[in-house]
């Protein structure tokens, strides 16, 4: 597959974002991940992470990029010891977590709609 999709992609100065937008375009129909306070659900399946295996699982990056990974990093913090527990309700957490979780995908989606719009150009002015 990837020495097919290689081929694809071409060699020219469009072949980096080609192979950007296929790439992308092929990766779509996984499941996206979702924030969740663990205090609301009572299901604790729902905490498992399929493609690693394990039955717990959290997801965090640097907390400069996204007011999501703050709050992940100040519950962890505060679950381990090493901070004050934070002060909100899980109701309140869980509201938040919905908040990004929408904001997450309304810019999924205008991602989806850039690629499609590529894809176009490319399909159309492509022999």
């Amino acid at each position: 597959l990837q020495k097919s999709l290689s081929e694809t992609f071409g060699a020219d100065k469009y072949s980096r974002a080609r192979k950007e937008v296929l790439t992308y375009m092929f990766s779509r129909p996984m499941q996206m991940a979702l924030y969740f306070c663990t205090g609301v659900l009572e299901d604790e399946t729902l905490f498992h992470h399929y493609a690693l295996n394990v039955p717990f699982y959290t997801h965090f990056t640097s907390p400069i990029r996204r007011y999501a990974d703050i709050v992940v990093h100040r519950l962890l913090c505060a679950s381990l010891g090493a901070r004050s527990p934070i002060k909100m309700e899980k109701e309140a957490i869980q509201k938040q977590a919905d908040h990004c979780n929408d904001r997450k995908m309304a810019s999924k989606r205008v991602q989806e709609l850039s690629a499609d719009l590529f894809f176009s150009v490319f399909v159309r002015v492509r022999p």
